[in-house]
């Protein structure tokens, strides 16, 4: 482990709470046949965690590799947000950065690890670029990969551009997961802020065999008769 590694590592466990730690093992669902088993916590808050991967935003990608190998969960989480702010800040090195998340995309692993990555890394990259990578990602035996795959599309939808997310959320539209349906929702209901026209065209067409989770999460910004509407025609 480099030197820098351990000053960001130990300025982290500085911040370290038991009780937080206790709090996000049960919020994260550690347990034996949990989504997230195993997943070590320090018990480091969010917002100390920006901080941190603020302070440290222009380490070499070898130690955000060595944090993002880490057991615990804060090391890894800091280490995607200095990624982000890399990419975010070095449109020349942009590349690298993405083949970089892709060679260690397993250790992107909890749905917080992905949602704070996901669009604002590869979405953004791909989104003038083919998208190929992220429909394999989509079609990974892989839950955390298919949850990237579909939040990827955020940074679509942000831009109007509906088509390809939605393709994505078709494929994976009765994923065995709750996580998934709760991720499809999520994308969905952000489309329907952008274009409700949009929303209702996926409803009308998918809304009987929805999960039941992802269309509650899509309709949330709907008017109460339409949410009747379509909770009706679902099974």
């Amino acid at each position: 482990m480099n030197a820098l590694t351990e000053t960001i590592r130990a300025e982290l466990r500085a911040l370290a709470s038991p009780e937080k730690a206790k709090n996000s093992m049960r919020f994260f669902k550690v347990g034996a046949g949990e989504y997230a088993h195993g997943d070590r916590f320090l018990g480091i808050t969010v917002p100390e965690q920006r901080l941190i991967a603020r302070l440290y935003r222009d380490a070499d990608l070898e130690t955000v590799k060595e944090l993002l190998y880490s057991e615990f969960h804060e090391y890894r989480l800091t280490a995607l947000f200095m990624l982000t702010a890399q990419f975010e800040r070095q449109k020349e090195n942009r590349a690298e950065i993405v083949a970089f998340y892709h060679r260690h995309i397993e250790r992107v692993n909890n749905w917080d690890l992905v949602d704070s990555t996901a669009y604002k890394i590869l979405g953004r990259y791909y989104f003038d670029k083919d998208r190929s990578p992220v429909f394999q990602l989509a079609e990974a035996d892989d839950l955390w990969q298919n949850r990237i795959a579909v939040v990827a599309g955020m940074y679509w939808i942000k831009k109007d551009d509906f088509d390809a997310v939605l393709s994505i959320i078709e494929k994976l539209l009765h994923h065995p997961h709750d996580l998934m349906h709760k991720a499809n929702g999520w994308m969905l209901r952000e489309t329907g802020k952008r274009d409700v026209e949009v929303l209702k065209n996926f409803l009308n067409q998918h809304a009987a065999e929805m999960p039941r989770t992802c269309l509650r999460y899509s309709i949330e910004r709907l008017t109460p008769e339409e949410r009747n509407f379509y909770m009706n025609m679902g099974g």
